[in-house]
């Protein structure tokens, strides 16, 4: 239906004429982008998408791999080369595969690699570019100079990754897919060029001269790529980079949608190029660049389809666009009737609708998408009906709805429009209202901790729509305090609630607390909400400390720590009681510091209630105990309430020891039997105490020789036969200690 006789001759002599060229030439290249994606840490993905002529090129001229060199901006320093590995080949779809020409073939090559961008290297203010140089372009292309020997340089900026000392992640814009649709002579072509961006950054778009580089014939893929500058290709004579190709208008890109158009008026094969800023805050921090091409061919005539909208109730009256405004009122024909047909045999209509300044899914689906007319058994006109629902509400605004039929032409379907202006009401109704069931005779209500309460809320709507209840708090959530709506019971038009609330210790904080009760209901997913129900709890609290009391030494307990002491074997016991004016339960502990009670020879039982509490405790002193010094115990009273006021008694327990008389040695003898003076001892040692016990004395002459030795405590030296003179003895305990002295012998 589309194409033309003319185009059907045409192109075998064109694709005859591209043939010939391809072995003197091997041209290939449509064009390409970079991307630098960030992934994590300090490693990016540099991708490179080369678009090869799979019609005209050389299978030979696909690459492997592709060598990209990331340089200094400003300074042109060389950073690093880096290899990309092929990573992809695959066609670039038609818009309409129906429409596709067996001169017009598309590969997507791509070559990726994984590099590390290290804050120590990558961080200057200028920022950085990336290039691939590659030749050679078409031969054929009608735009340009010298076209069979121009390559491409694919060209990528991107910032550094650290600023002002803190990371700086940045990934390129990604543009949408290029296209592999052609343009037809003197029909308007368009395409949606524009990108989208990972960090939500601002895109801008551009022409650009397309950049040709130092890549040739002779040289068509350079070992490495060169830094800039980059020559660009040189445009036929009466075209520039805003006039890349001749048309009315010529093409152009919406420098914030990036869609491409242009009326081409002259058939052949154009490059141009494309680019796309991105901008941080106000600041371009980066761009990319895509060369492509458009063919231009002769299509058969094409005419566009017409649409005919008619308005709810008018008959035959069509709706008028720009004029008219719809009204649309419940009880009332609200359907919208459209009839659409096309001049051309065999079309294939198709009906889109589409939202201007409302959300797409509130629009409803027609009766009729597409069909086909002017065929065999085909009607000439379609018909299809756009039918509102009762619950549309625009809610007093005017919406904007455009009714699109597009025929399937090729290359590109041409469209009629018709922009409906409309109001919509939704069925009348009211809002619904919330009320306590009963009501209490005083607000606000007071409660202690551990009551309960329970109130009960309806919600009434006159229109019998389901209403659900909503409990929220003023400054506060109701679930942070424990409180709830419990449903009761639920009718049509009428809903019952209870708020219950165990008020414990998270609501004295606050002690006013103010419920709020909601009404709402969703007519036609309409929402509406009653005026607010307030409930005022007013929560008191107080606290008495309770009172501790003992047998220790006195009642009540003193403050500070009291100290105990007992002998060996002598048993301690003490009783303990509490007793709580608000009659909070009570808790009574015995907790020693850094021992067990049980290590120690101590126990503590201990029982509380409602108000009152008692314990026991006792104590065996044992040498185990002693070990254990110093012994401290804290005795604790606490009241189970939401602000605890504990008390609380420290004691100490120590094990008594004996009584040691002083130490006076005797320090002479006189072994001659006169009963005075007639032998060594030591009464006044200190006495034996568990482990400090006394293990031994030594008497040892002037010259070191030991005399005597005894493990007796109550040793007895007489002295006999050695001779006259001084003597030294050693008393040593089991723990360590040592006496030293001297005790003379005398006849």
């Amino acid at each position: 239906m589309r194409l033309h006789l003319y185009l059907r001759r045409l192109l075998p002599l064109l694709a005859l004429l591209l043939g010939l060229l391809r072995p003197a030439r091997a041209t290939h290249i449509v064009g390409g982008e970079l991307d630098l994606q960030y992934q994590n840490g300090s490693v990016y993905r540099l991708t490179l998408n080369l678009y090869f002529d799979a019609i005209n090129g050389s299978t030979g001229a696909i690459d492997i791999d592709a060598t990209a060199g990331i340089f200094e901006k400003g300074t042109n320093r060389r950073i690093q080369d880096v290899t990309l590995n092929a990573a992809g080949n695959s066609f670039v779809p038609y818009t309409n595969p129906v429409c596709a020409i067996g001169t017009l073939s598309t590969r997507k090559l791509v070559y990726s690699a994984l590099l590390t961008l290290p804050e120590g290297t990558y961080n200057s203010p200028n920022g950085y570019y990336v290039a691939v140089e590659r030749c050679c372009r078409n031969g054929v292309i009608n735009n340009i100079v010298n076209p069979g020997n121009a390559g491409q340089t694919y060209y990528l900026e991107f910032p550094a990754v650290v600023r002002n000392g803190q990371a700086f992640r940045n990934s390129t814009p990604r543009i949408f897919p290029p296209l592999s649709d052609y343009a037809c002579v003197g029909e308007l072509f368009y395409f949606d060029f524009g990108g989208q961006d990972a960090d939500g950054d601002s895109l801008v778009y551009d022409m650009v001269t397309p950049l040709n580089g130092h890549a040739s014939t002779n040289q068509p893929r350079p070992a490495q790529a060169s830094s800039a500058p980059y020559s660009e290709v040189s445009w036929t004579s009466g075209l520039s980079r805003t006039n890349q190709m001749p048309g009315t208008p010529t093409l152009g890109i919406d420098s914030r949608s990036g869609r491409l158009t242009v009326r081409p008026s002259t058939l052949g094969l154009y490059v141009f190029g494309v680019r796309c800023s991105e901008y941080r805050r106000g600041t371009k921090i980066g761009e990319t660049r895509r060369d492509f091409q458009l063919l231009v061919v002769a299509c058969q005539a094409n005419q566009t389809p017409q649409m005919v909208v008619r308005a709810p109730g008018t008959g035959t009256q069509p709706y008028r666009p720009g004029r008219d405004t719809l009204h649309l009122r419940p009880g009332q024909d609200r359907c919208l009737r459209l009839r659409f047909t096309d001049p051309d045999p065999t079309s294939q209509l198709r009906v889109e609708l589409r939202a201007v300044n409302f959300p797409q899914a509130m629009v409803p689906a027609p009766t009729l998408t597409q069909g086909t007319v002017h065929a065999p058994g085909m009607p000439d006109t379609l018909t299809s009906t756009v039918c509102f629902p009762e619950c549309f509400n625009s809610h007093g605004r005017v919406f904007l709805l455009d009714v699109i039929v597009a025929d399937n032409g090729c290359s590109l379907p041409r469209r009629d429009t018709v922009r409906v202006a409309f109001t919509a009401e939704g069925p009348p109704n009211q809002p619904p209202s919330v009320a306590l069931v009963s009501p209490p005779t005083q607000f606000p209500i007071t409660a202690r901790v551990g009551d309960l309460i329970e109130l009960d809320v309806e919600g009434v709507d006159i229109d019998l729509d389901a209403v659900s209840l909503e409990l929220n708090g003023r400054g506060f959530t109701p679930a942070s305090v424990g409180a709830q709506l419990v449903a009761v019971s639920a009718v049509p038009g009428r809903t019952v609630a209870r708020l219950r609330w165990r008020v414990d210790c998270r609501a004295i904080t606050r002690g006013l607390h103010e419920f709020e009760v909601v009404a709402a209901a969703s007519p036609c997913l309409d929402r509406q909400t009653s005026p607010v129900a307030l409930i005022p709890i007013q929560v008191q609290y107080a606290n008495t400390p309770p009172v501790l009391t003992s047998n220790f030494i006195s009642t009540p307990i003193p403050p500070d720590t009291i100290v105990i002491k007992r002998r060996l074997g002598d048993t301690f016991t003490a009783t303990l009681s509490g007793n709580d004016a608000d009659r909070d339960n009570l808790t009574m502990t015995a907790t020693p510091s850094g021992f067990s009670l049980a290590a120690a020879g101590m126990s503590f039982s201990a029982n509380g209630t409602a108000g009152s509490a008692s314990g026991s405790f006792q104590w065996v002193p044992s040498c185990e105990a002693a070990k254990l010094e110093p012994m401290t115990v804290t005795f604790s009273l606490t009241d189970n309430t939401c602000v605890p006021a504990p008390r609380q008694q420290v004691a100490r327990f120590e094990v008594e020891r004996p009584e040691a008389p002083e130490f006076i040695p005797a320090n002479i003898i006189t072994p001659n039997n006169d009963q005075r003076n007639d032998y060594f001892a030591l009464p006044t040692l200190p006495p034996d105490f568990c482990e400090q016990r006394f293990a031994s004395v030594i008497i040892f002459s002037r010259w070191g020789n030991k005399v005597y030795q005894s493990p007796d405590r109550n040793f007895r030296w007489d002295g006999r036969g050695v001779a006259e003179g001084v003597y030294y003895y050693l008393v040593e305990y089991t723990d360590g200690r040592r006496f030293k002295g001297t005790v003379t012998v005398m006849p």
